[in-house]
């Protein structure tokens, strides 16, 4: 499964600080949970990368409304 296929399996999705000091991604569907830590500055660098997707996600969806 890549990027652009699409899927029915739904899943949660919770973003926060560790009190270790990491920050935690952690996506749970009913039979599996991922928890995911990353320093900050990595969580910063994710940040980033979705906004840019977003931005991108944005433009062409404009794109594919005027065809």
């Amino acid at each position: 499964m890549g990027i652009n296929s699409e899927s029915n399996i739904s899943a949660d999705l919770q973003i926060g600080p560790t009190t270790g000091g990491a920050v935690r991604i952690f996506v749970a569907t009913d039979s599996l949970e991922i928890p995911m830590d990353f320093e900050p500055d990595e969580a910063d660098e994710i940040a980033e990368e979705l906004r840019a997707a977003a931005a991108l996600a944005r433009k062409q969806g404009k794109k594919s409304r005027r065809s």
